[in-house]
């Protein structure tokens, strides 16, 4: 049996840098504003999406943080992207620098074999 499938055919790395604003909020105000001007977003408008976030800001200059969003299919996370876009989570609280979107072992599932790049010791 190959070992190709995935439970999410679609994870995108968002990386992102904070901005002023952010920044000069307090962390009580900055969770505040997250869970009721981003989090409502998201979840009225899109189902089958997940995050996982990764703080870089002691790595990385251009980078303070990274999301890794994991969606269902292209169109949960088109529409997680949309909810996002309508959120000061875009541009207001955080500089969006790049966005990473690919399919775990896109390779394996394309050709029909193992994904040998998937390694767990």
């Amino acid at each position: 049996m190959l070992s190709v499938e995935t439970e999410t055919p679609v994870t995108a790395f968002m990386l992102v840098k904070t901005t002023p604003e952010w920044l000069a909020m307090t962390p009580r105000e900055r969770l505040d504003a997250f869970t009721t001007e981003v989090v409502p977003a998201i979840e009225g408008k899109v189902t089958g999406v997940r995050s996982r976030f990764y703080d870089t800001e002691f790595y990385s200059t251009r980078v303070t943080d990274v999301w890794v969003w994991e969606a269902v299919d292209h169109h949960a996370y088109q529409l997680l992207i949309d909810a996002l876009r309508e959120t000061p989570f875009w541009d207001r609280y955080f500089d969006i620098v790049d966005l990473l979107v690919g399919t775990e072992n896109g390779y394996a599932r394309t050709y029909g074999i193992d994904a040998v790049t998937s390694i767990s010791t």
